[in-house]
């Protein structure tokens, strides 16, 4: 894809999710995933962090010269943060903030700020194109896992 498509496809990730989660009762959102992975409720609490963390990380790329971008346990998070026992619509909410106010400066990037790259413990080199590679699809991976877990009632 061209990063034009990218964005869109970045962009268009917010209504994959919201569909996802559009009319779910909180015993769908419980629901135990059959690959032992997360219910819905902690999907959408990891986009919530995920996406603030990404929001972040490309900030520092655009700003930063060379940034060590870090990485987080998502495990640990999801532990210490109560992804399975607190309400989702707060965490939609910073999702949905988050992904829109980073959709608006990448429309706005030119070749030398696509360029700016840093340093990801887990990927090595890490530019903003790298970035939005990674993060035009992870949207849109979780609502697809979160309607498999819904699906399995």
């Amino acid at each position: 894809m061209d990063r034009n498509q990218l964005i869109e496809t970045y962009e268009r990730g917010v209504d994959e999710v919201l569909a996802a989660v559009d009319g779910l009762t909180d015993d769908d959102l419980d629901r135990p995933a059959t690959d032992g992975g997360w219910t819905a409720r902690q999907v959408v609490h990891h986009l919530a962090d995920s996406e603030m963390t990404s929001a972040i990380r490309l900030r520092r790329l655009l700003v930063e010269d060379a940034p060590d971008v870090g990485a987080y346990d998502e495990e640990a998070f999801a532990a210490a943060l109560a992804y399975a026992e607190r309400p989702i619509a707060p965490a939609l909410k910073a999702f949905v903030a988050a992904r829109e106010t980073s959709a608006q400066l990448l429309r706005r990037l030119d070749d030398a700020q696509w360029a700016r790259a840093g340093t990801h413990p887990e990927h090595g080199s890490y530019s903003v194109a790298d970035w939005l590679r990674i993060y035009a699809a992870h949207a849109h991976d979780h609502a697809e896992q979160i309607r498999r877990a819904v699906a399995r009632a």
